[in-house]
């Protein structure tokens, strides 16, 4: 497989895929192995006018009907709870060595000690340090930065512009909004949502949206707004 490109199927058709389109062909102008082979959508009547209808080769039933014509899964989904729910399908199916990690070549870590995953996306101007651990499926966008030891959990979405101290975790599904700081040593929950801008001082419960400077919990929604 090293000698010869390996064909990568863009799991989505919006936004994101296109920017996975665009990783995969600054890798191949850099002379690594990846070539774009096309997107693949959970459902076709989904499309709108903002996916790229044109590339879309089929959905998830492709994947079974042409085995021949991949060689490579790219998760391209910007909500973590879906890249989850669709990463543990198709791993299941298909194996954890169908899914790279992809890593933009102006993205800087220190590989020696860094920790990478099955499935990692890293957009260029990724800055990280030393001791950064990235879990499966998760993707950290567009000029963010990861100070020593920091960790990324499986599937969590870093969006464009922020900023992580030495030391933050940030458990399995969490969401970083663009621009959001995040300070030393602090750890983000399961499946918690930080707000963009937001400039996180403390822990982070599970589960929990936090907003602002400094940032704190949305305020629970009582009786019938719940719903």
């Amino acid at each position: 497989m090293a000698n010869r490109q390996r064909r990568v199927l863009v799991i989505g058709a919006g936004g994101q895929a296109r920017d996975v389109r665009f990783v995969l062909d600054q890798l191949r102008t850099a002379g690594r192995p990846f070539t774009f082979a096309g997107y693949v959508v959970s459902d076709l009547a989904q499309l709108t006018d903002r996916d790229s209808r044109r590339d879309v080769v089929g959905d998830l039933s492709f994947l079974r009907a042409h085995r021949d014509r991949f060689d490579a899964l790219a998760l391209a989904i910007g909500s973590p709870d879906v890249r989850l729910q669709v990463a543990a399908a198709l791993e299941a199916e298909f194996g954890p060595d169908m899914w790279p990690a992809l890593v933009h070549p102006s993205a800087i870590l220190d590989w020696g000690t860094c920790r990478m995953a099955h499935g990692v996306l890293l957009c260029p101007g990724v800055v990280g340090t030393v001791n950064v651990v990235l879990g499966p499926y998760c993707m950290v966008n567009y000029s963010c930065t990861l100070g020593h030891e920091a960790s990324i959990g499986r599937g969590c979405v870093v969006n464009p512009g922020a900023n992580l101290s030495g030391g933050v975790v940030l458990e399995e599904g969490g969401l970083i909004g663009t621009g959001a700081q995040i300070l030393q040593y602090r750890h983000v929950g399961r499946g918690a949502t930080v707000g963009a801008g937001a400039v996180v001082t403390r822990d982070v419960a599970e589960g929990a949206t936090v907003v602002g400077v400094p940032a704190r919990p949305m305020p629970r929604l009582r009786g019938p707004e719940r719903d």
